[in-house]
């Protein structure tokens, strides 16, 4: 599950990690379903960012308006799932983040945890996305959604799911719109090393759709937040 991700990142540093040729972001402490998200993607042989909506519209569907289901898609199954199956052998991408949040529960409340790399650099969801049109044309809509597979050792602790994050060596395979052989992407499928991320309790602040800023990923508590892990981008 991946529903709340964080990105502030500058497009100087996305373009040289995912060696992008165009596109533009901008900074998002807190990004929800339905919103329009940055997409790396292959357009005319060349990685573009894109901005698409969150929440896979399948071509198939008769109204643009996806259930929140449609925000993640379990990399097991994404190949066979109707509404991800095409997307999965044709149309795969990359998503972009700083960090994702989890919850977990405390009482009768919600204690909210930042989760990101223990380097600093970017996370690459492996995500999947879609074009949509009504009948006439007169309407279309790009969207998309986050692979999630098994939580590693550190996301264990708060979710048995989390998203599928890839490494630079991955992404060509992943992006190529060519390669539908599902037998040479499953490897690809798997939960992040158990050394890659680290993770922080952060205020409930962000648990509040309205609530935007800094203050989604500031560390609730400092002296959790440990010397050994990098600055939180």
């Amino acid at each position: 599950m991946c529903g709340r991700f964080c990105i502030i990142f500058s497009y100087d540093e996305l373009l040289a990690y995912f060696n992008l040729v165009t596109g533009k972001v901008e900074p998002r402490y807190k990004v929800a379903p339905s919103q329009d998200i940055p997409v790396v993607r292959m357009e005319e042989g060349l990685r573009t960012l894109a901005s698409l909506r969150w929440g896979l519209v399948p071509s198939w569907s008769k109204e643009p308006a996806p259930g929140f289901s449609t925000i993640n898609a379990r990399s097991e199954t994404a190949h066979t799932s109707p509404a991800f199956r095409s997307a999965f052998r044709h149309r795969r991408c990359l998503i972009p983040a700083s960090g994702f949040f989890e919850c977990k529960r405390e009482g009768k409340g919600k204690q909210p945890w930042y989760i990101h790399r223990k380097d600093g650099r970017p996370l690459a969801f492996a995500g999947l996305w879609e074009h949509w049109s009504n009948r006439d044309g007169s309407q279309t809509l790009e969207t998309c959604a986050i692979l999630t597979t098994a939580a590693n050792a550190t996301v264990a602790a708060l979710h048995d799911r989390m998203p599928m994050i890839l490494e630079p060596g991955d992404f060509d395979l992943w992006l190529d719109p060519a390669e539908q052989n599902h037998d040479r992407l499953a490897p690809l499928l798997h939960p992040a090393a158990n050394d890659l991320l680290a993770m922080y309790p952060v205020s409930p602040y962000v648990n509040k759709p309205a609530n935007e800023g800094p203050e989604c990923i500031a560390p609730r508590d400092p002296l959790l937040f440990g010397q050994e892990n990098s600055e939180p981008r």
